[in-house]
């Protein structure tokens, strides 16, 4: 019997007004964004192999580019985030968050039927692979705090400037 191979990962980098973004994930779906600084750094592996050409990464090139620009609210991408039940169950309540509004940890929590799980909500949305699309920093303390950032909290706040309509400038 045969074993499975998983072909290595294919990436790309793309700029952006908060620094050069990484994209990684095979031709069918997305798997990872990677910040160019803090603690949310993806750098590509020894096997993963440049492709930035492939249909997907360009199509979430232009997606980003309107989400910068303002002009797109919701990604339309095909996503495939690793994880635990768990983690993607609050990936997928991150998805709800509307555009533009913030939610707590607390509220999130709530949302999929675990209110006294924030502390592994707020993990589970530190540990997104899929930032930016996956809206983790629409996520903010109880009292209205920005609280942990995978791109740092320049980048958090940026972000939020942005959907709130505040005009945001570049962080680079």
């Amino acid at each position: 019997m045969m074993a499975s191979h998983t072909p290595p990962l294919q990436y790309t980098h793309h700029p952006s007004p908060i620094g050069p973004l990484l994209l990684a994930g095979r031709d069918d779906a997305l798997e990872f964004i990677g910040f160019a600084s803090g603690k949310g750094v993806v750098t590509p592996e020894a096997d993963w192999q440049s492709c930035p050409d492939l249909a997907l990464f360009q199509n979430c090139g232009h997606q980003l580019d309107a989400y910068f620009a303002g002009t797109l609210q919701q990604f339309e991408l095909p996503l495939r985030p690793q994880g635990t039940d768990f983690q993607r169950q609050v990936l997928a309540a991150l998805q709800t968050i509307p555009y533009g509004r913030t939610v707590s940890y607390a509220d999130l929590a709530r949302q999929i039927g675990r209110p006294k799980a924030v502390r592994a909500v707020g993990a589970a949305n530190g540990r997104n692979p899929l930032p930016i699309v996956i809206p983790c920093h629409r996520v903010i303390g109880q009292d209205g705090s920005l609280t942990g950032f995978g791109g740092g909290l320049p980048v958090k706040r940026f972000l939020l400037e942005l959907e709130s309509g505040i005009h945001a400038l570049p962080l680079i």
